[in-house]
C-alpha cells in the first residue's frame, strides 16, 4: 500500500497521520487515500489508450458517493448489481449511458428505472429475465440494450463463495445454450442484442483463467456471427486481486500486463476473422481499484489473556468488516504506533456476540490497550458489506487528499437505526 507508510514511527495515510484521524473522527473509521484511488484507475485507464475501451468499475466494492464521483470526473462508467446503486451512480455525478446491469435478480421496478435512465446495457443472465426486460421494456415505449452474461465454465481457483464461471454457479447462460439464448434474445422486439458478458470470479491473481474466458466468448462471438447475429461489444468482466499480505501470497498480475495480452489476444482475432473491424471493450474491475486504497482504522478496548489463546479485543468487528468471518479472508494488521518490546501472539476480535466476530487470527503484535490497530487494504468489501448486527452504527468513511482529510460518511448512532421503526399501541 504505497501511500500508507510510516513516517516518524507513525502510520500515515499520504500526509496524514492516523492517529490525528482517530482523534478527529474516532473509531471505527475506514481511512481512504485519494491518490491510490486514481493511481489505480489511471492504471486500467492508460492501458486502454488509443482504444474503442470503457472501464466500468464495479461499484459493489465500495459505493460511497465521494469514490464515484471521483472516478466518474476521471472517465469511469460503472458495473451495477441493483436500482439502488443506479440512484448512487446519478447522485454522484455519474452518466447512466456509461453503466451496465448486472445481477440474476432484477426486479421489474429495477428495470424500468434503468430503462429511464437509458442505461448502456443489461447484463441478462437467463431466458426468464430476457422475457420480463422485453415486456417491461414494451409497456415502456423503448428498446432494451442487452448482453448475455455467459458462464464459460472456467475454475478461476479463488475461494468458493466468489468463484462465478463454472457450471455450478448461479450466474450467467451456460455457455452450451448461450447460442440458442442469444436466438431466443434476437427474436423479442424490444431487445437489441449488443454484446456479450463474462465474469469468472473474484480476487485473480493469475490472469490465465481470465484468458481462458476470452478465447471461449471468441469462439462464441465467432458462431453468432455466422448466423447474422453481429456483437458491438466484449465485456471480459473484473477479478483482478489485490495482495493482502499474508506470508507466501502471490503478487497480482499487473494491470497493464493482464491488458496487453487480453488486446493482443483480441487484435490478431479480429485482423484473422473481421479484417480488423472494431469492438468495443469493457472491463468491470473492483477490488483492484478500492482494495488497497482504504484501512480500517480501530482502537483496542482490552488485551484478554487466555490458557489456550491470548485476545485484542478491538472496538471494530464483523458487522463493520465480514470478509474474514465470512470467507476466513486474511486481513493484515498494523500499528499506528510502532512500539518496541516483546510481541506476544492475539487474535484480532471485536465485540459482537459471536464466537465468528474476529479479523484476525495468530497475529504478533507489540500493543497496549488504547493503541491504535490499521486493518490493511480494506477499501473493497468493507463498508458496502457492513451491518448493524447488536445495534452497532457503521463506521464513519474519510477521504485523505495530500494533507487535507474530508469526511465523506458520518458514523451512525443508535437514534438512525431504529428511526424507521413503529411500537404498536
Amino acid at each position: 500500500m504505497p501511500h500508507f507508510s510510516y513516517q516518524a514511527g507513525v502510520l500515515h495515510a499520504e500526509s496524514k497521520s492516523l492517529s490525528n484521524i482517530a482523534e478527529q473522527f474516532g473509531t471505527p473509521t475506514y481511512v481512504y487515500s485519494k491518490a491510490a484511488l486514481l493511481e489505480n484507475f489511471d492504471s486500467y485507464a492508460n492501458a486502454c489508450a488509443g482504444r474503442d475501451a470503457l472501464v466500468c468499475y464495479a461499484m459493489k466494492a465500495n459505493s460511497n458517493l465521494a469514490i464515484l464521483d471521483i472516478l466518474a470526473r476521471r472517465g469511469a462508467g460503472f458495473d451495477i448489481v441493483s436500482g439502488g446503486e443506479l440512484l448512487r451512480v446519478i447522485a454522484a455525478g455519474g452518466d447512466p449511458a456509461k453503466v451496465i446491469f448486472s445481477g440474476v435478480g432484477k426486479t421489474v421496478a429495477e428495470m424500468r428505472l434503468a430503462l429511464a435512465h437509458d442505461i448502456l446495457c443489461f447484463n441478462v443472465e437467463s431466458i426468464p429475465e430476457l422475457h420480463r426486460l422485453n415486456e417491461v421494456a414494451g409497456a415502456m415505449g423503448k428498446t432494451a440494450r442487452v448482453s448475455l452474461r455467459v458462464n464459460p465454465n472456467v475454475d478461476a481457483k479463488t475461494h468458493p463463495y466468489i468463484a462465478t464461471g463454472l457450471k455450478a454457479s448461479k450466474f450467467g447462460v451456460a455457455f452450451d445454450d448461450a447460442l440458442a439464448t442469444y436466438r431466443t434474445a434476437a427474436g423479442l422486439p424490444h431487445l437489441t442484442v449488443a454484446g456479450i458478458d463474462c465474469h469468472i470470479g473474484s480476487q485473480l491473481l493469475d490472469d490465465a483463467p481470465l484468458l481462458e474466458a476470452l478465447d471461449k466468448l471468441i469462439e462464441l462471438i465467432d458462431a453468432l456471427a455466422r448466423e447474422g447475429i453481429v456483437l458491438h461489444h466484449l465485456d471480459i468482466g473484473g477479478g483482478l486481486g489485490i495482495n493482502y499480505g499474508e506470508a507466501g501470497e502471490a503478487e497480482p498480475v499487473p494491470v497493464a500486463d493482464y491488458l496487453g495480452r487480453l488486446f493482443k489476444r483480441i487484435d490478431a482475432w479480429r485482423a484473422e476473422c473481421y479484417a480488423g473491424a472494431p469492438i468495443k471493450v469493457i472491463f468491470e474491475p473492483g477490488r483492484s481499484i478500492v482494495g488497497d486504497i482504504g484501512v480500517l482504522l480501530t482502537n483496542i478496548e482490552f488485551l484478554k489473556p487466555g490458557q489456550e489463546k491470548n485476545f485484542c479485543v478491538v472496538d471494530a468487528a464483523m458487522n463493520d468488516l465480514m470478509r474474514p468471518a465470512l470467507y476466513q479472508a486474511w486481513m493484515d494488521v498494523q500499528p499506528v504506533v510502532a512500539r518496541a518490546g516483546e510481541a506476544h501472539t492475539y487474535d484480532v476480535v471485536g465485540p459482537v456476540c459471536e464466537s465468528g466476530d474476529w479479523l484476525a487470527r495468530e497475529r504478533a503484535l507489540v500493543v497496549a490497550p488504547g493503541d491504535l490497530l490499521a486493518i490493511m487494504s480494506a477499501g473493497a468489501y468493507g463498508l458496502t458489506m457492513s451491518s448493524n448486527y447488536n445495534t452497532r452504527g457503521r463506521a464513519a468513511e474519510v477521504m485523505v487528499d495530500g494533507d487535507c482529510v474530508h469526511l465523506i460518511r458520518q458514523r451512525e448512532n443508535p437514534a438512525d437505526l431504529f428511526a424507521l421503526e413503529s411500537i404498536i399501541k
